[in-house]
């Protein structure tokens, strides 16, 4: 028997379990039960290399799971508060970025400037008007509305550029276009939040400006400066960074659910269909807006992928600026994994199409 089978089965038999638990007798460690699965669920995935890409977002639903059953151990430990670790952990990860990050991809907006430009215009277009449509429609409280269309409002991450590479797409200019993107947030995202979602809640746009510099400008130009002067003399650095970012989001997006748990519960199922329909349009949007300026077919895989993909973390360490943490940062945390899956689910089948001009 394969590892990869009992993987499957010991999941299938604690989701088995679960369902019993949940329709008949309401057993006090049903999260654990469903951890468990979504854990196994995911050791089993990672020894498939087509469903690789997805066991990080199952560990992701194992931590949530128990989060929503036990949201008391995720919110204090002893009299510290555990969302006081947000923004360190978001400066820690933007401080990662920065380390990926050199002067060249800089000069990339010389050589290529249209892509990085239509890539510009359609980021800080398309998301925020689909956020705002959104809220607008779906009649959302309006703390949770506000967080929806300040998803919209944020800078693309670091997830493009590894799903631009899956896709086959065109990774200098991702990795551009979410440069130029997050150096541009401290002036376009409290603008565009401040327009679009200031009849849902209040926002000091001078307040979020400095808060944007703090969680994501000062930090990536820390890494920046890492890069050129540090990068390459301690590999054990460059090695932890990848694997620190992927747990402090995980840990971020607990933190969320565990916060949020109440208000997640009344809207959870109309707040997933509303991030998934707001995720997948930002995907089609940017790739035929890319396709109707005439770009390379590859240059549109990456706009697709850099207007749908947003800096859901950073979103996150606003709404806890903005101490709505519990209302504001729901839509972050569901869009984060939301997007991971969908990404890699479009990323995967791309990469199977090789744009034309590679055949």
């Amino acid at each position: 028997m394969s590892k990869r089978f009992l993987f499957y089965l010991v999941a299938l038999f604690l989701i088995v379990c679960w369902l019993y638990s949940y329709l008949v007798v309401h057993y006090r460690y049903e999260g654990w039960l469903l951890m468990g699965f979504f854990i196994f669920l995911a050791l089993a995935f990672r020894s498939s290399l087509l469903l690789k890409g997805f066991s990080y977002t199952l560990i992701i639903f194992a931590a949530v799971s128990l989060a929503l059953y036990y949201p008391a151990y995720f919110l204090k430990a002893g009299n510290l508060k555990l969302s006081a670790f947000i923004l360190p952990l978001l400066q820690i990860i933007m401080f990662g970025m920065g380390t990926e990050l050199s002067v060249k991809e800089f000069r990339t907006v010389l050589h290529e400037p249209k892509g990085v430009l239509i890539g510009i215009l359609c980021h800080y277009t398309i998301m925020p008007a689909l956020g705002f449509t959104l809220a607008s429609i779906f009649k959302f409280p309006k703390e949770i509305a506000a967080g929806i269309i300040l998803v919209g409002c944020c800078p693309s991450g670091l997830a493009s550029n590894v799903m631009s590479y899956l896709a086959r797409a065109n990774l200098a200019l991702s990795i551009t276009v979410t440069a130029v993107s997050t150096i541009l947030a401290p002036l376009f995202t409290p603008l565009l939040i401040q327009l679009l979602g200031g009849e849902f809640i209040a926002i000091n746009f001078w307040a979020m400006v400095w808060d944007i510099t703090r969680i994501v400008i000062l930090p990536i130009t820390a890494g920046l400066l890492f890069h050129h002067f540090v990068r390459g003399r301690f590999s054990f650095i460059d090695q932890a960074m990848p694997k620190i970012s992927m747990i402090g989001i995980a840990f971020i997006i607990v933190i969320i659910t565990a916060a949020g748990r109440d208000s997640l519960l009344e809207v959870g199922l109309k707040l997933i269909l509303v991030t998934f329909i707001q995720n997948v349009a930002g995907y089609t949007l940017g790739y035929w807006s890319a396709r109707l300026f005439k770009l390379k077919e590859k240059d549109c895989r990456t706009i697709s992928l850099e207007v749908g993909m947003q800096n859901a973390g950073l979103a996150s360490g606003l709404a806890l600026t903005l101490e709505k943490l519990a209302t504001v940062g729901l839509a972050p945390a569901v869009f984060g994994p939301m997007m991971n899956i969908t990404g890699s689910s479009l990323a995967t089948w791309w990469h199977r199409r090789p744009p034309k001009e590679l055949l």
